[in-house]
Parts: structure tokens; C-alpha cells; sequence
């Protein structure tokens, strides 16, 4: 296992494909590639979105409900973000790909972060959460846009921390956006009797 960090420079060499055989030559390239669901050759995002929602669900009913579970919530997600930073860089540069695809703790995080506000949402709603965050992520539309492109590699420039902040950045507000989505809905119903759960 190597732990040596690409050159920012090599961001000008060609890309290399994420593979199984890199992804195993790292710890940051394992969570980058979400434990591998980043890897499939259709659709990364929504796979690795899927492996969120999956994960969460274990994770969830291990730790249970209750405050405690909240804090560890809270806890895993902050200490992830900060890790999730250091793996997109990491990975981003062992790729020589400023945003690559099949970088997906992003999508784990930003979607974790969704399931945990609107537990204890029964699988429709979860399953409502999912949607509207892969089309958030996906279509990227007004604020998601604005996140994507705010620390966007420019050509000649290396790969660094801030193109890192960049893979992460536009995710969480694709949550925030679906959230907002979610709690308009829910005070339709209250006021109007339409709307969701």
C-alpha cells in the first residue's frame, strides 16, 4: 500500500481509470470510491447514493434512536466530511481528474446527512429523499450549480484542496435543497391536507 500523495502537478498528466487495483492501494481511495460502489461502470452517483441509503439503514438500526444516536450521527458526519476531504483530494490526484465520477463519499455524506434529518421517515419517504436528491445532484439546478462551480479546476492548475472542497460542497447542498423540498412538503400537508408524510 503506498501513501504517497500525487504532485499537483500530475493533475497535468493523462487520467488514470479507477480500478479495484487502485482503489485497494489506498485508504483514501477506498472511501473516496465509497467501499467500491463508485467503481460501476453505470450510473457512480446513483449507485453510490444507494450504497448511502443501504449503509444508513445498517448503521441506523445498530446504533438505534434516541439522543445518543443523534450525537453519533452528528459525529460521523462532521468527522467524515473532514476525511471525506482528504480522500477526494487524495483520489482526485491518483486519478489526475479534478472531479471524477466515480468519486461518490460525497454522495454517502450528502446523502446520510438526508436520511438523518428526516428519520424516522418509513421507506416512501426515504425513498422520496432519494429521488429528489439524485435529481438535485444530477440536474445540478440554481444553487447546486453555483456550488459546482465554485471551486472548479481551471487548466494549468494543479489539483488541490479546494477542488476537494469542491467534490463535497455541491453534494451537501443538493441535500440542503431536498431538504427544503421535503419540509415544504410536509407544511402543505399540515395546512392543506396535500402534500407527503
Amino acid at each position: 500500500m503506498t501513501a504517497e500523495l500525487p504532485s499537483p502537478a500530475d493533475a497535468d498528466a493523462s487520467p488514470r481509470r479507477p480500478s479495484v487495483g487502485l482503489m485497494l492501494r489506498h485508504p483514501a481511495h477506498v472511501i473516496a470510491f465509497g467501499a467500491g460502489s463508485g467503481l460501476s461502470p453505470i450510473a457512480p452517483g446513483t449507485v453510490g447514493t444507494l450504497w448511502a441509503w443501504a449503509s444508513f439503514l445498517v448503521i441506523d438500526h445498530w446504533w438505534g434512536q434516541g439522543q445518543a444516536a443523534d450525537l453519533k450521527w452528528a459525529w460521523l458526519i462532521g468527522l467524515g466530511t473532514l476525511v471525506g476531504w482528504w480522500a477526494s483530494t487524495h483520489t482526485a490526484r491518483s486519478l489526475r481528474v479534478a472531479d471524477p465520477g466515480s468519486i461518490v463519499v460525497d454522495e454517502v455524506l450528502a446523502f446520510w446527512l438526508v436520511l438523518w434529518v428526516v428519520s424516522p421517515a418509513g421507506f416512501w419517504g426515504q425513498a422520496l429523499a432519494f429521488g429528489l436528491f439524485r435529481y438535485f445532484d444530477a440536474a445540478k439546478p440554481g444553487p447546486v450549480a453555483w456550488a459546482d462551480g465554485l471551486f472548479k479546476h481551471r487548466p494549468g492548475q494543479g489539483i488541490g484542496w479546494a477542488q476537494g472542497l469542491g467534490i463535497l460542497l455541491d453534494d451537501y447542498v443538493a441535500a440542503l435543497c431536498t431538504l427544503i423540498v421535503m419540509a415544504l412538503g410536509v407544511s402543505l400537508r399540515q395546512c392543506t391536507g396535500w402534500g407527503w408524510p
